[in-house]
């Protein structure tokens, strides 16, 4: 073994591990239900066995991965009511981010906003003008960027966390309805929303800021309804 391999062994690799598993199961390239086989997992991303053990269950204790008794780590499953229950905890946590971030917001903060706006829509801009099945992840960094932005003045590290959480768990429902039914329509949809809430949060006007992203995410639910349904319609997994 090098040095290198020595040095990276234990949490390192485990963190490796982690990153890479958590980064597809976000991004959709491991689907819902599909069994993690420790072995296979493992020369996959060319990490030792035992890190990407521990990666599987750390992801497990964060909802994203589930185990079955004596059958091994499963990608979590997916369905319409935790979709409905996630959009629907996202609204009360981050209306009441958005609310006292505005109170506590600066100048400085306003125009980081605007800049952090402008790079999600030049983002949009280059997206593909011919829908493809892959999912743009650049947008999502420039995304989720500005949603945290928006909420980063509210004053509690731990709500900023549970958000951050949420919109982690979002992506995974976004991504695996642009894998199976890509659509531009809908991300261009969401650019004028982003400016909508960019707007309410200039003009200081944080009741229409917070109606504006709690229609925002509504919006986006009702989009992925569809997809979503017929996604847990094929497959309905036993967790015996």
């Amino acid at each position: 073994m090098s040095l290198v391999e020595t040095v990276a062994e234990g949490k390192s690799l485990s963190e490796q591990a982690y990153d890479r598993i958590r980064h597809d199961i976000l991004h959709g390239a491991l689907f819902p239900d599909a069994k993690l086989q420790i072995e296979a997992i493992s020369e996959r991303y060319a990490i030792g066995t035992v890190p990407v053990r521990e990666a599987l269950n750390r992801l497990s204790s964060e909802g994203l991965v589930y185990r079955k008794s004596n059958r091994g780590f499963f990608v979590q499953t997916i369905s319409i009511t935790d979709l409905e229950e996630l959009v629907k905890t996202r609204i009360w946590l981050e209306t009441k981010a958005l609310t006292e971030s505005m109170e506590r917001g600066d100048e400085s903060w306003e125009d980081a906003l605007v800049v952090s706006y402008h790079r999600l829509a030049r983002t949009q801009r280059r997206l593909p003008s011919e829908v493809g099945r892959e999912v743009s992840e650049e947008w999502e960094i420039r995304h989720k960027e500005f949603h945290l932005l928006l909420l980063s003045r509210c004053g509690s590290r731990w709500l900023l966390g549970f958000c951050s959480t949420l919109m982690d768990q979002a992506v995974r429902y976004r991504s695996l309805s642009m894998n199976t039914n890509p659509s531009r329509l809908r991300r261009e949809g969401a650019a004028a929303e982003h400016q909508g809430i960019l707007d309410a949060v200039l003009e200081h006007d944080a009741a229409r800021a917070c109606a504006l992203l709690a229609e925002h995410y509504t919006t986006t639910l009702e989009g992925l309804r569809l997809v979503i349904g017929e996604q847990q319609s094929e497959s309905a997994p036993d967790r015996t």
